[in-house]
C-alpha cells in the first residue's frame, strides 16, 4: 500500500466482478475505504449472468483483507430509490464520498442492426448503461458539491469515441456517457469537483476478477469464444489485450489529488485503438 487514497471513500459500481472488481481492490491496496455496489443478481433481458452476491461479497473480502472499511450495497442503478439509499448508508457509515467511479454496465442486448433492435432492448442498455450513471451522479454530486471537493470518474469506452456495427445501443449509451461526462464537469467545476471519462479499449476477461464482457461481446458478434482474445488482440496497435489493472491505474490517478486540476477529459486506455 502506499496510501494515495489513504483518508478517502470510494463508491463503485459494478463492483462485484471485472473491471469493478479490479479498481475496487486497486483503490483498497491505496488506502481507500469503499463502497461497493452491484445488482448482485441476473436482469431479464440481460442474456448473460451478471455479477452475484457471493461474487460481490468476494470483492469485498479482498479489499478488508487490506485493512480498508467495507459497505456493501446490493442496488439496481435503474431504480432511484435504491440508488439513493446506498448513498445515504454510505453517507451514514463514512460521513462522506470523495470518489464516484461508475461502473455498472452491460454488453448485452446486442449484436443486432439498429433497425432489429426492440424498444425494450434499447430502453434496457440506455437505462443501465447511460441513466445508471446519471443517478449516481444525481445522489452523490450534490455532496461533492458542499463539501468542494470530489471525483467522479465515468467508464465509458471505445464505444463512446467510435461506432461498432451491431452495437448501436450501447455506442449510443457510451457516447452519451461520454457527453454527460464533459457537461457535469463544466457544471461542477466551479465547486472543485471533477469529472472525468475513461474509455478501455477490449479487456481481457482476467480470472482473478472473473471477468466475462469480453466474451459476451465475442458472442454477439458471432465471434467463437475459444478464439476471441487472439481474434481481438489482432485489431490492437501494441498487439496486447488491455489487463484489468491498467483501467484500475488509471482510475487511482484520476481518483486521487494528483490529478487535481484534471476535468472533463476523457482518458482512452486501448493500447492506440481509436488512434486510427
Amino acid at each position: 500500500m502506499t496510501g494515495r487514497l489513504y483518508g478517502k471513500t470510494a463508491l463503485v459500481t459494478g463492483a462485484a466482478r471485472g473491471l469493478g472488481r479490479a479498481i475496487a481492490h486497486a483503490f483498497a491496496r491505496e488506502g481507500a475505504d469503499l463502497v461497493l455496489l452491484d445488482v448482485a443478481r441476473d436482469l431479464p433481458g440481460v442474456p448473460y449472468p451478471l455479477g452475484s452476491a457471493s461474487q460481490l461479497e468476494h470483492t469485498a473480502h479482498l479489499c478488508r483483507e487490506l485493512g480498508v472499511a467495507v459497505l456493501v450495497a446490493e442496488a439496481d442503478v435503474r431504480h432511484t430509490a435504491e440508488v439513493v439509499g446506498a448513498v445515504e448508508r454510505a453517507v451514514d457509515r463514512f460521513g462522506n464520498l470523495d470518489v464516484l467511479v461508475n461502473n455498472a454496465g452491460i454488453a448485452a442486448p446486442s449484436g443486432k442492426s439498429a433497425h432489429e433492435i426492440q424498444e425494450q432492448e434499447w430502453q434496457l442498455m440506455l437505462d443501465v448503461d447511460l441513466s445508471g450513471a446519471w443517478r449516481l451522479i444525481h445522489a452523490v454530486g450534490g455532496l461533492m458539491v458542499d463539501r468542494k471537493a470530489g471525483s467522479i470518474i465515468n467508464i465509458a469506452s471505445t464505444a463512446g469515441l467510435v461506432g461498432y456495427r451491431h452495437f448501436a445501443g450501447y455506442v449510443a449509451a457510451k457516447h452519451g456517457l461520454v457527453g454527460l461526462t464533459k457537461a457535469a464537469a463544466l457544471d461542477y467545476a466551479p465547486h472543485k469537483v471533477r469529472v472525468n471519462a475513461l474509455c478501455p479499449g477490449s479487456v481481457r476477461d482476467d480470472t482473478q476478477v472473473e471477468g466475462r464482457m469480453l466474451a459476451e461481446i465475442a458472442r454477439s458478434l458471432h465471434v467463437p469464444v475459444a478464439e476471441h482474445e487472439e481474434i481481438f488482440t489482432r485489431a490492437q496497435p501494441m498487439n496486447a489485450l488491455i489487463e484489468p489493472e491498467d483501467v484500475a491505474a488509471a482510475a487511482i490517478w484520476l481518483a486521487s489529488d494528483e490529478s487535481r486540476q484534471v476535468t472533463g477529459s476523457v482518458v482512452a486506455v486501448d493500447g492506440g485503438f481509436t488512434t486510427y
